[in-house]
């Protein structure tokens, strides 16, 4: 065979490839055609069992769409399927002339953009409702780029919260028995400490002194919505390497007082904005009281992600309200990358005064902790209990944090009280502690700048 069998030869192979490409490309195109016709007719079909059928066909066509199609079919439901104008405009003027409660009805009804519609007839496909979650991912994917998207964003967000709102949830405990795919997604989804192993993940699961619980959605059965992982302990913990220690020794529940949820994780996406875990804890508290009457705490241990960014931005300032000048001497420690070992017992008391100034006075635009688990525990009605130094000492939680962690207190006589107080004044419930760090921390003195962390 000469050297001219072998060009024919991979010329043939590319043009072999040049025609499967050209044919991918048409096929795509004849996809992308097929997905926006089926959802128009989606959209105007009657029929129960053929609108399943076309439901179905709708979204199979979307998982097989590349991304650019799929851009494209979210921006036509957010542009092109709108309320019906004529209809609205015509029940605008009917409720302007009548203000009577048929008015209302049709307004409200003509109000309603289609897309509303089209998702709720996507729902019906077997499989529906996870399909219509990833979809909603795709979106908050894109809508940082377009905010076009952002009216099927809020039919999403309004559709998925009345879809998953807590009377449709279900609680289940995930222990060690629990099916292999579901514990691999735990492992997964866990987003605050990560589970290293199968050893890791059993610790946290089939100890006696170990819970974890997840919510899950019937349309959704093998996926967890979000899940909450607790200890049980004799005393309230100041840091979370004891409690995920491998080689750590099970205490008997007959002996713990104190139920420490340690990590909280949201397992969904496209879930984004819906909130399950004021219901999850609140729930699991009940739960485990139940179980075990003699529990009388409930606390978490919680990272302070946003902290350590924050501590330097204020200490470049030229003034900061929040860190006064001996902080700010201690706090250039920080500048040595040995500082844990070498300066812990100088930064341990500026690092924690400053630190309730983030947690109390830092504010964001809307008035409220610029810290985003602290808005969420705080809302939930916990109180800022306790301020750890070298909690977590692992490199994210240097990074994020400088080693800080929290407890926030969940006292059952008070969380509807101070959720109150938080919602409707801002107040934030502090323990005494936690107010005389802010106390130290207060006065409006000179900042001096520490380098960026």
């Amino acid at each position: 065979m000469g050297r001219s069998y072998f060009q024919d030869l991979l010329s043939s192979i590319a043009e072999r490839g040049r025609e499967l490409i050209r044919g991918e490309s048409a096929a795509a195109q004849q996809s992308a055609g097929d997905l926006f016709t089926m959802t128009r007719a989606l959209l105007s079909g009657r029929g129960e069992a053929s609108g399943v059928a076309l439901a179905q066909d709708v979204l199979g066509a979307y998982a097989a769409a590349d991304k650019s199609t799929r851009g494209a079919f979210l921006k036509s439901l957010a542009l092109d399927y709108g309320p019906e104008e004529e209809r609205l405009e015509k029940a605008a003027l009917a409720y302007l002339d009548e203000r009577s409660s048929e008015a209302i009805t049709e307004l409200t009804a003509a109000s309603e953009p289609r897309r509303q519609e089209v998702i709720r007839r996507l729902n019906r496909a077997p499989g529906g409702t996870a399909a219509l979650v990833r979809m909603r991912e795709n979106v908050l994917e894109l809508l940082r780029a377009d905010p076009m998207l952002s009216p099927l964003d809020a039919d999403f967000s309004h559709l998925l919260s009345s879809w998953f709102n807590r009377g449709f949830l279900v609680l289940r405990r995930i222990d060690w028995t629990t099916p292999a795919n579901i514990l691999a997604k735990i492992t997964e989804y866990e987003a605050v400490h990560t589970i290293k192993s199968w050893d890791d993940l059993r610790n946290r699961l089939e100890p006696p002194d170990r819970r974890c619980y997840a919510f899950f959605h019937p349309q959704i059965n093998d996926d967890p919505l979000i899940f909450v992982e607790v200890a049980l302990t004799r005393d309230i913990p100041g840091a979370i390497a004891p409690l995920l220690d491998l080689k750590r020794e099970p205490l008997s529940p007959a002996e713990a007082s104190v139920a420490v949820f340690y990590s909280i994780s949201n397992c969904q996406r496209g879930l984004a904005g819906i909130s399950f875990g004021n219901f999850l804890i609140k729930q699991v508290v009940e739960e485990l009281k139940r179980e075990m009457p003699r529990l009388s705490t409930f606390v978490t241990l919680s990272p302070a992600p946003g902290f350590a960014k924050w501590l330097a931005a204020e200490c470049a300032t030229v003034r900061s309200p929040f860190i006064h000048r001996a902080g700010l001497e201690a706090l250039q420690r920080l500048r040595d990358p040995n500082w844990m070992n070498a300066h812990p017992d100088e930064v341990e008391e500026p690092m924690k005064e400053a630190a309730a100034a983030y947690f109390i006075k830092a504010k964001t635009v809307q008035g409220r902790p610029i810290d985003p688990v602290a808005r969420f525990h705080l809302g939930n009605g916990a109180r800022l209990e306790r301020i750890n130094f070298m909690g977590d000492v692992s490199p994210k939680g240097i990074t994020q944090s400088y080693g800080l962690m929290v407890n926030y207190l969940y006292d059952l006589g008070a969380i509807e009280r101070n959720h109150e107080a938080y919602a409707e004044q801002g107040e934030i419930v502090t323990s005494p502690t936690v107010q005389r760090l802010l106390r130290n921390a207060s006065a409006d003195r000179l900042a001096l700048p520490v380098p960026q962390h």
